[in-house]
């Protein structure tokens, strides 16, 4: 299912940063052909901030940290979604932006979140009469909002790694017809991690999802019949899993590992 087939830019004067990154500066339009769509290129080569336009375009759901409308660090992302046009070919249930950094941020709400309901119950057990119909209903009603946090989170997300907590959250919030734009995920995943998360993809691809994701994982990137889309200097070039630069410097280096070391 493609719900975001197309991006273009729409006529306007502006050149202030986030204008000013020369892949951006040089974006005419950008086709989404496939249900997955890979941006990659080095740190500063405008790949995350064209995704983090799109997601403020389409006025997408921030998980896991400030709603985009109000997040400070997004407003570059604003003026450049107000610059861009968006061709659909059909609504999505939900639109998602996810940021692996805003996973730990999460986290914290989420253990907080948990504590103060535990306090709550606590609370209602002394305040109403002991067995009382008010204390069962009281005290129901706080352990049930606390029960649905840990069947998502687990009951201490602390004790999880932040792969297991990252994969975790996004396996709960990734739900059908979906549109989901996920900046760098691999960050706070093994190998390991990475290859569960292709299979969470593969899975959520059979349930009518669309996904674009900028990346530097040449492992995620192997994701089978995704575009990808490489961002180097004014360019933005559709190129072949084997000719991406990240893909081919790790083969080489799994390869022949001291013939790089040598030289360090």
């Amino acid at each position: 299912m493609i719900y975001l087939s197309a991006i273009r830019r729409r006529p306007h004067g502006d050149s202030a940063f986030p204008w000013s990154v020369p892949a951006v500066a040089s974006l005419e339009a950008l086709e989404f052909r496939t249900p997955v769509t890979f941006f990659v290129g080095e740190k500063g080569s405008g790949k995350s901030t064209l995704l983090e336009g799109v997601a403020a375009g389409l006025r997408a759901v921030a998980v896991g940290s400030d709603d985009i409308d109000r997040d400070d660090t997004l407003q570059a992302a604003r003026r450049l979604g107000r610059g861009l046009q968006f061709e659909r070919r059909h609504r999505p249930a939900t639109t998602l932006f996810f940021r692996a950094e805003d996973v730990f941020g999460f986290t914290r709400r989420m253990v907080q979140s948990m504590r103060d309901l535990a306090d709550v119950e606590e609370e209602f057990r002394r305040e109403f009469a002991d067995r009382s119909h008010a204390q069962h209903l009281a005290v129901g009603a706080a352990r049930g909002q606390r029960v649905a946090l840990e069947s998502c989170y687990g009951a201490d997300p602390d004790a999880r790694s932040h792969g297991e907590v990252f994969l975790a959250l996004l396996a709960s919030r990734m739900t059908p017809r979906g549109l989901y734009l996920l900046d760098e995920p691999e960050a706070p995943l093994s190998p390991r991690g990475i290859l569960q998360l292709i299979a969470l993809l593969r899975d959520r691809l059979g349930r009518q999802c669309q996904f674009i994701i900028a990346t530097h994982s040449p492992i995620l990137l192997a994701l089978p019949d995704a575009a990808i889309y490489v961002f180097e200097g004014h360019q933005i070039t559709e190129t072949p899993y084997a000719d991406v630069d990240h893909v081919r410097i790790a083969r080489s280096f799994l390869n022949n590992p001291q013939q790089f070391l040598k030289h360090l």
